[in-house]
């Protein structure tokens, strides 16, 4: 089990003077994929949750269609790195010659090692109906994360995907130090677990990329919230996915971007109004 914490020392300076003490921060290593003995990617990432990865991973590049394709993993420790080596089916592993990439990818690289505009801005999977979630539920969703932030709890420094569903809350989170690599260790865990994202939404605590839009449309949801602002090309790339995308989501709201279809505002109101005319002054939401 590698940690993905270290304590280090440092000096602190304030005003008043300057002391000393250690502070946690987040370890980041290379993480080599590489499939039936070639390296196809190097990222930068979290040392936690490698399987997790190494699926997610797989499935959202398109290596893989289904975790039973992988016929082995194991994750192998060097001293600059570690090499998540997977072993695929003949038929599948010969697809993957022509796109081997021996690359090295900066922290949480979304695009690394892509080598033309065309595959950078692929369309995206477009996902089925899904189902409609209240404000209340969206907001209690996002409220959740928080607690559940082991690593950045510790270090306030990494990012958190994760999946809810009005059923269970949060099914599952993954951190990394790159944002692209927790989503990937999130969708790794899904597909494990055969979980039907259709039921769900993608909470996710950074900024909404296109390659964000693009992994979430291969997990299967039809529903991103964030905490940050979205770009304008993964709007585009929602809106053409079937995706509903909310992002700026605060303690006081959020902002929908694509198919607001799924956010019942309207049935927010009809309670409200209902409320109203029974002289109550505060609405019930049923969150079932």
């Amino acid at each position: 089990m590698h940690n993905p914490v270290r304590s280090v020392q440092r000096t602190i300076w304030r005003r008043d003077g300057a002391s000393t003490g250690l502070r946690a921060v987040p370890e980041e290593t290379a993480l080599a994929i590489t499939y039936n003995g070639g390296t196809y990617a190097v990222m930068m990432g979290s040392p936690q949750d490698l399987r997790d990865f190494a699926i997610g991973f797989s499935l959202s590049e398109g290596v893989v269609r289904s975790v039973s394709e992988i016929q082995s993993f194991e994750a192998v420790d060097f001293d600059d790195g570690i090499e998540l080596r997977m072993w695929l089916a003949t038929d599948t592993a010969e697809g993957i010659s022509a796109r081997r990439r021996q690359i090295a990818g900066p922290t949480g690289c979304g695009l690394c090692g892509i080598d033309s505009i065309s595959e950078a801005v692929k369309p995206a999977a477009v996902v089925g109906p899904g189902r409609a979630f209240t404000p209340e539920q969206i907001m209690a969703a996002m409220a959740s994360l928080a607690p559940l932030q082991k690593i950045n709890i510790e270090t306030r420094a990494v990012h958190a995907a994760a999946f809810w569903t009005p059923a269970q809350g949060v099914v599952a989170l993954r951190e990394d130090v790159g944002r692209h690599n927790a989503l990937d260790k999130l969708a790794g865990h899904l597909a494990q677990d055969k979980v039907d994202a259709s039921e769900g939404m993608v909470l996710l605590t950074s900024r909404v990329s296109v390659e964000m839009v693009q992994k979430t449309a291969a997990i299967g949801a039809s529903l991103i919230v964030s905490v940050s602002a979205p770009t304008a090309l993964a709007i585009r790339m929602a809106e053409a996915a079937n995706i509903t995308l909310v992002a700026i989501a605060r303690a006081d709201g959020f902002e929908i971007f694509t198919h607001p279809h799924r956010v019942a505002i309207d049935r927010v109101a009809q309670e409200n109004n209902k409320e109203t005319d029974h002289g109550n002054d505060h609405a019930h939401i049923d969150v079932a």
